[in-house]
């Protein structure tokens, strides 16, 4: 072999030489994702792994997403590679199948559990209404959807981007379209880390001054009991009323009795923290990996994308005008800006309330109160899912 034909193999073989213009827009967009998560904190801990996942598919050459098993690793129209093994697939490709198989979304949800306090949704329980408000987006995106040509089963995956809760997209999507799944996942998270962005500007349209100046009164202090019961009663019903929202609102449930309970702080704390950090990790790498240039920039994605956007402004506004009635029906006690914190992203949803609330009263402290709808539209996306499962999941 002479010098020449080393080289023109190693030519071959580079990544400027198997560049293509849809890697280059890929890199671009992780690139972007990782500016606002480093630079201006929008979610780092999500888009930081997403962006980096972004990056290394889209690398040329790399094949880190490769599936040699003919699609058994979750990757669509491919063929087998003779000779190959499941192991000899890209690494990312085979941490995926903890997407697929909804592994990481259910442990994710645990970590979420073992992190929340349900006791302002206890305290006040008409953050419950707003939560269930909050997913207004879902179902307004999903006729949309509808309308423009997908088949209910990709409507509904695509609806609930609308809960602002990228575990329980990936959840649904993987159920009932998982050929979306890398768009859905995508924008779900993306919109989850831009809510200071996309949230601000409805609740500014949709309220007055005078009600973003309201401050509420002290809730109440809840049990330990009421603690340990709540989680324990709201499985059962809604287990009950929709088997296939269990796998979700089990391991949520799980999560937060690991909490509440007083007798698990071992595995509380595991929980909140080495699993989920570990688990957050390879599910935003592997999310953001399925975003491969030549698969995700078609207009399919861009409509989803916009779709998504559109649900999430509908899920915001429904919990904002839910919680102007309330304002009146309260004669004045109840401000409408928590009811923006009813979409599923818990606390960014409650924190962009309480900043919102600020700018108009500095001594209003509104954040205790947006956490009751926020845990509540945790739920209430889960049980949104359940419901577009059962209704739409053929099984």
């Amino acid at each position: 072999m002479d010098i020449s034909t080393i080289f023109t193999r190693l030519w071959e073989q580079s990544g400027f030489h198997l560049l293509e213009w849809e890697n280059l827009v890929m890199i671009g967009v992780a690139i972007f994702f990782l500016v606002l998560a480093i630079k201006f904190k929008f979610e780092p801990l999500l888009l930081v792994p997403i962006a980096f996942g972004i990056l290394l598919a889209n690398l040329p050459g790399a094949n880190i997403m490769l599936d040699t098993t003919g699609g058994q690793l979750g990757s669509f129209g491919t063929e087998a590679i003779a000779g190959t093994h499941w192991y000899d697939s890209g690494v990312l490709r085979i941490l995926y199948v903890g997407v697929k198989s909804s592994v990481f979304p259910c442990l994710i949800f645990m970590g979420v559990g073992a992190m929340t306090d349900f006791g302002p949704l206890l305290s006040n329980p008409v953050s419950l209404l707003l939560g269930a408000a909050a997913q207004l987006g879902v179902y307004c995106a999903f006729l949309i959807a509808l309308g423009v040509g997908f088949d209910p089963a990709e409507a509904a995956s695509i609806a609930i981007i609308g809960g602002a809760d990228g575990p329980t997209a990936i959840f649904l999507t993987s159920k009932l379209a998982s050929h979306l799944l890398a768009p859905i996942a995508l924008a779900a998270y993306s919109y989850m880390a831009l809510i200071p962005v996309i949230q601000p500007p409805i609740m500014k349209a949709l309220t007055t001054e005078k009600e973003r100046k309201v401050e509420m009164k002290q809730l109440r202090k809840v049990s330990k009991t009421e603690k340990i019961i709540f989680p324990v009663a709201v499985l059962i019903l809604c287990a009950f009323l929709l088997p296939s929202v269990v796998p979700l609102l089990g391991m949520l449930m799980l999560g937060n009795l690991f909490k509440e309970c007083g007798v698990t702080e071992r595995l509380s704390d595991t929980a909140q923290n080495a699993l989920m950090n570990i688990v957050t990790i390879m599910l935003g790498v592997t999310v953001g990996a399925t975003a491969n240039g030549k698969e995700f920039l078609q207009i399919k994605t861009l409509l989803i994308i916009g779709l998504g956007l559109v649900a999430f402004c509908f899920s915001t506004a429904g919990g904002v005008l839910f919680g102007k009635l309330l304002y009146v029906i309260t004669k004045g006690k109840i401000n409408p800006l928590i009811g923006a914190a009813g979409v599923s992203a818990v606390p960014m949803a409650a924190r962009v309330a309480q900043n919102e609330g600020r700018k108009y009263n500095p001594t209003n402290f509104l954040l205790m109160h947006a956490m009751g709808p926020n845990v509540a539209g945790v739920i209430g996306s889960a049980v949104a899912a359940g419901f577009l499962l059962a209704v739409f999941g053929g099984k």
